[in-house]
């Protein structure tokens, strides 16, 4: 199994996942936050095309990770996968162009070799889920957007081989920053996006015993440094700073294989 980022970040999320067992690979594409001629773009440098996507996965329905999921879906024949809330908020329920499957949280399904676990978090959306992926012998991770760490995302992401982990906003740097108010009660809310030290006590309730790859992603621009993300899970994974990926906006991250 290997995964790769297309771009991370307020201005667009996609994440792939590739599973090859013996000649037949199997390749989701968890969120499309970009235009559909800039996914294509990035699926390209990635080595690979829209044809080559079998699903789409959804966390939720807010602009940066939806995109054009569902203009690929209709345009390409990829089937989409999501929550029944997140589907009835960007209008796939009932769309005949759209081959639609919904998931539950705890309920995993299999995508040829692929295992999938999908489960919930606190995020203001309809019916936001976050993932773990495995080949049966190793797992990935994904938490991203969710506003503080529960029982349930420990239980989810125990034993982990490689995590994507949302490291969005330094707190101090938040409350510094231009933003209003409210987006900033917003962002540092039970229901916004985690800060690094909220990301730090997550990464702690874990076994790191099989952790090889740690991926500090959707950083903000505005509230957020790479090498603040990287001294916060460090400082519990106790690594080198090389060690920690930072999945930017721009490039996401290179291929990261397990």
């Amino acid at each position: 199994m290997r995964f790769s980022s297309l771009g991370s970040g307020s201005d667009g999320n996609a994440l792939v996942v590739e599973q090859t067992s013996g000649t037949t690979t199997t390749r989701i594409l968890l969120d499309c936050g970009f235009s559909a001629k800039e996914a294509s773009r990035r699926l390209e440098r990635a080595g690979l095309s829209v044809e080559d996507i079998d699903a789409i996965l959804i966390t939720h329905e807010h602009s940066d990770h939806i995109g054009s999921a569902l203009t690929l879906c209709r345009k390409f024949g990829i089937p989409l996968y999501t929550s029944w809330g997140t589907a009835q908020a960007v209008g796939a329920v009932g769309d005949a162009r759209i081959t639609l499957h919904l998931l539950q949280c705890g309920v995993p399904m299999a995508l040829r070799d692929l295992q999938i676990r999908p489960y919930t978090v606190p995020h203001d959306a309809r019916e936001p889920l976050q993932f773990v992926f495995s080949d049966g012998a190793r797992t990935l991770g994904v938490l991203t957007d969710a506003g503080c760490g529960t029982s349930h995302i420990t239980q989810s992401l125990q034993g982990c081989d490689a995590l994507v982990l949302e490291c969005n906003h330094d707190r101090s740097m938040l409350a510094n920053s231009r933003y209003h108010a409210a987006l900033k009660a917003r962002i540092g809310g039970m229901l916004g996006h985690l800060a690094n030290d909220s990301a730090a006590e997550i990464l702690a309730t874990l076994d790191h015993g099989r952790l090889q790859h740690l991926v500090a992603a959707h950083l903000s621009k505005e509230n957020n440094q790479a090498a603040l993300a990287r001294d916060a899970v460090n400082a519990v994974w106790g690594r080198g700073d090389d060690d920690v990926v930072i999945a930017t906006q721009d490039d996401g991250f290179d291929w990261l294989a397990l």
